[in-house]
C-alpha cells in the first residue's frame, strides 16, 4: 500500500538495469540475406529501405560485416536466374544458395552460423511453395516433400549449418529429417517455421525475392491468422517429426503465439520479425513520425519478452550497432 510501496524507487540509474527482467543481446539476432544470381551489383529493395539483393560474389563481405558486429547467424534466401514449375534451381550443387554458402564458409568458417531457408517459392515460375496441379490450381503437398528433402541435403552438402523449412507442407520436417539422416547429416539441426501464418505482412519480402503468386494465395497451407490453438497442434507435430527449433512468423502481430508456444513446449523458439514489420517502422521513421532506434529496440524487446530465444530481423545490423 502507498506510501510504503513506491514502484518508482526501482526506475532510476543503475537500479533500473539491475532489476530489468528482459535483455536483448546481439547473440539473439539472426540476419536475413537475399542473394541474387541475376545481378552484378547490390540492388536496394524499393519496399525495404536499407535492404539489398546481393550478387553471389559479394555475400561473403556482407557476412563478414555482420560477424564483425557480433551477429552469430544469418539465414539465406536465393533468387535464381532460372525458374521453372518444379523449382529445380533450388537443389543443384552450383545453384545460387549453394554457391553463397561456400563463399561465406570459405571466408568465415565457423565464425558465422549459416542457416538456409528451404522452400520452393523463390525458385518456381508460378511463385507457390510446392508442386502445382494447374488443372485444379492445387498446391500439392506430398509430391513437394521429396523436393524439399533434396534441397535441404544440397544446402548441407554445400556447408550449411542448419536448415529452416518454411513451406508449411504437412510432413515436411519428417521428410527433411529422413533425407538428412540418410545422407549422414544426423547432427544437422532443423529450425521449423512451425507456426507460419498466411499474412499480409510478407509483401515486401515477395518484392525482394520475386516470389509473388501468379494465381491464388497461400491460405491453403499457411495458417489462418484467426487461429491460435492450431499453432499448438502444428508445432507439436513438427516437434514429433524432428524439429530442433520452432519458429513463429510473423512476430509482432503474433506475440501471443510466441508466448503460448514457449510456455507449452519449452523448446528453443525463434520469431521472424518480417519484412512488413520492418518496412512500416522504416516508413514511419522516414516521415519523422517515430524515433527509428527507439521503436526498433522496443519492438525487438517485445518479441524477446514474449518468449523468443532468437529473432530473425532485417534490423539485425542496426540493432547490433546500437547494442555495441
Amino acid at each position: 500500500m502507498f506510501p510504503e510501496h513506491r514502484m518508482r524507487r526501482l526506475r532510476s540509474g543503475k537500479i533500473k538495469d539491475l532489476v530489468r527482467e528482459t535483455s536483448l543481446s546481439v547473440n539473439d539476432l539472426i540476419y536475413p540475406v537475399f542473394v541474387n544470381e541475376t545481378i552484378n551489383e547490390p540492388e536496394e529493395v524499393s519496399s525495404m529501405p536499407g535492404v539489398f539483393n546481393l550478387p553471389v560474389d559479394m555475400v561473403a563481405d556482407d557476412a563478414k560485416e555482420a560477424a564483425d558486429l557480433g551477429i552469430p547467424a544469418m539465414i539465406l534466401f536465393g533468387i535464381p536466374e532460372h525458374k521453372d514449375e518444379k523449382g529445380s534451381s533450388a537443389w543443384g550443387d552450383e545453384d545460387v544458395v549453394q554457391q553463397a554458402i561456400r563463399e561465406i564458409k570459405n571466408e568465415l568458417g565457423k565464425d558465422m552460423l549459416v542457416i538456409t531457408d528451404v522452400c520452393l517459392c523463390e525458385y518456381t515460375s508460378h511463385g507457390h511453395c510446392g508442386m502445382v496441379d494447374f488443372d485444379t490450381e492445387e498446391i500439392m503437398n506430398d509430391p513437394t516433400l521429396p523436393l524439399l528433402g533434396k534441397t535441404a541435403v544440397s544446402h548441407v552438402k554445400a556447408g550449411a549449418d542448419m536448415v529452416a523449412p518454411s513451406g508449411m507442407m504437412d510432413g515436411m520436417i519428417s521428410a527433411i529429417r529422413s533425407e538428412l539422416d540418410n545422407n549422414n547429416f544426423h547432427n544437422t539441426p532443423i529450425m521449423s517455421y512451425a507456426a507460419k501464418y498466411s499474412s499480409a505482412f510478407y509483401g515486401p519480402f515477395r518484392d525482394a525475392a520475386g516470389s509473388g503468386c501468379c494465381f491464388g494465395d497461400r491460405s491453403t497451407h499457411q495458417m489462418d491468422p484467426a487461429n491460435s490453438d492450431e499453432a499448438l497442434m502444428e508445432t507439436a507435430l513438427d516437434i514429433e517429426e524432428g524439429a530442433d527449433i520452432i519458429m513463429v512468423k510473423p512476430a509482432l502481430p503474433y506475440l501471443d503465439i510466441i508466448y503460448r508456444l514457449k510456455t507449452e513446449f519449452q523448446m528453443p523458439t525463434a520469431a521472424y520479425n518480417v519484412s512488413g514489420e520492418y518496412s512500416m517502422l522504416k516508413a514511419a521513421a522516414q516521415n519523422g513520425w517515430l524515433d527509428e532506434k527507439q521503436v526498433m529496440h522496443e519492438s525487438l524487446m517485445s518479441i524477446k519478452r514474449a518468449g523468443a530465444d532468437m529473432i530473425i530481423t532485417y534490423f539485425a545490423k542496426e540493432m547490433a550497432q546500437m547494442l555495441k
